[in-house]
């Protein structure tokens, strides 16, 4: 695997993933999330609260995962192809910690953790289509 491609995705995926977040999580969700939610008044950190380490190295690490999948050989080298990838690793890694923690935790709803699959699904797929256009760039197709 390149190593240089590697980081630059890894980058480049957490950066998507971390302003995607922001958006649909941190503004545009935030109410419903909140509507559907079973968790103790002050369980969700204020914006002003967050521990921004935290954030940033969990988003690179879905970064860094998904620029893994996509480097394999053959597997993307457009936006389109490695949206299906990010679609995939994204959809099936929530449903599987979203299912798990619905199942053992009180924090939240069906219709909540539904949503959650669906955001970080889209989230992924946006960041694995971004990562594989930028990793992919100057490659002959064969």
């Amino acid at each position: 695997m390149n190593t240089k491609k590697f980081l630059i995705g890894t980058f480049i995926g957490g950066i998507v993933l971390f302003f995607l977040g922001y958006l649909l999580y941190g503004k545009l969700l935030t109410d419903f999330f909140t509507q559907h939610s079973h968790a103790p008044a002050g369980a969700d950190r204020a914006m002003t609260d967050l521990i921004w380490w935290g954030l940033i190295v969990g988003n690179l690490g879905t970064g860094a995962l998904l620029t893994y999948v996509i480097l394999k050989p053959g597997n993307a080298n457009s936006f389109g192809s490695g949206a299906g990838i990010g679609l995939a690793v994204g959809f099936f890694s929530s449903l599987g910690n979203d299912l798990v923690r619905y199942a053992t935790e009180n924090g939240s709803d069906l219709h909540g953790v539904c949503a959650d699959i669906a955001v970080f699904t889209v989230m992924c797929a946006v960041a694995g289509g971004i990562i594989a256009a930028v990793t992919g760039m100057g490659k002959k197709k064969s």
